[in-house]
């Protein structure tokens, strides 16, 4: 058994020891952003009550201001600077101002200032429907398609970020077939992107345009899934059209996201297998899982000594 046990602690400590600091800052880290109207953001988007327009304030906070080290992937599948609104070339029929895909980046790279190269993938459409969003649609496909170019020149797609449900709650139909659908659809990005155990943070709906909210807030929170973690964003403040998170409130859910995914990584910052042309198979939240095999075998290799 100590032969065994010796093989295991090499491969662990040489894994972990693969955290040079130039590594770091050249490590590429994959976020995808979906859902519908508050992950693609309307902070700051106002409706003129006399013309019907909808407008964005244009006022970016601090939190959410372009940093060189996040990127995202344009509509054209090119790497251009992240800036406000970030899904203005993706949700282009409609009005976009804030969401949180910013101000989590920020607040990730805050609490790590090593932590690499942040990549945002944009794929949120205002209005959709989960059914919308179900394997063989336009938008699965889409996003896939926009999943897979992202990884191309190396990187890893570290985790899904997923807001979406409002639509839902205005049938009991759908409300009521929300959670399968979901939990589907969870699962069959995980094998499309050959990633069984990739992170995956969604967030329970502050709003919703019709009243079945609880039953749909209660399928987000019935879901239980490996490596699958919810916020609750119920209780941030609303832009005047009781649905859609104002600015301050995006800024809050970015920090959540960025707190949420921050807890799960290990005692280091990620580092990303530069040069993969697709997702890895396993993801860092799941890191830890060499630990109780690791104390095991080294309390079995000192019993065996002494």
């Amino acid at each position: 058994m100590v032969l065994p046990c010796f093989f295991l602690l090499l491969i662990v400590t040489q894994s972990w020891s693969v955290r040079p600091q130039q590594l770091q800052q050249q490590s590429k880290n994959i976020f995808i952003l979906a859902g519908q109207s508050n992950m693609a953001g309307r902070g700051g988007v106002v409706n003129n009550t006399i013309t019907g327009t909808a407008t964005w304030d244009g006022i970016v906070p601090p939190q959410c201001s372009p940093n060189p080290s996040t990127l995202k992937l344009s509509a054209n599948l090119t790497w251009v600077l992240a800036h406000e609104p970030l899904h203005s070339d993706i949700d282009f029929n409609k009005i976009n101002g804030i969401g949180p895909g910013m101000a989590f980046a920020n607040y990730v790279l805050g609490e790590d200032p090593n932590f690499g190269i942040i990549d945002l993938v944009p794929c949120a459409v205002g209005g959709t429907k989960i059914s919308l969003w179900e394997k063989g649609t336009f938008l699965y496909k889409q996003m896939m398609k926009r999943a897979q170019a992202s990884v191309q020149n190396g990187g890893t797609i570290q985790a899904l970020l997923w807001y979406q449900g409002e639509a839902d709650t205005e049938s009991q139909e759908d409300a009521k077939s929300y959670k399968a659908k979901l939990q589907k659809f969870f699962l069959d990005v995980r094998d499309d992107l050959q990633s069984p155990m990739l992170p995956i943070i969604q967030v329970a709906l502050a709003s919703g345009s019709g009243p079945f909210i609880e039953i749909v807030r209660e399928a987000q929170m019935g879901i239980d899934l490996m490596n699958l973690r919810t916020i609750d964003a119920k209780g941030l403040p609303l832009e005047p059209d009781s649905l859609h998170l104002t600015t301050a409130a995006q800024v809050q859910l970015g920090k959540m996201f960025a707190d949420t995914f921050l807890k799960f990584l290990p005692s280091g910052p990620i580092v990303s297998p530069i040069g993969s042309s697709a997702p890895r198979n396993s993801s860092n939240f799941v890191v830890n899982i060499w630990i109780a095999p690791l104390l095991l075998c080294i309390r079995m290799i000192l019993t065996n000594i002494v």
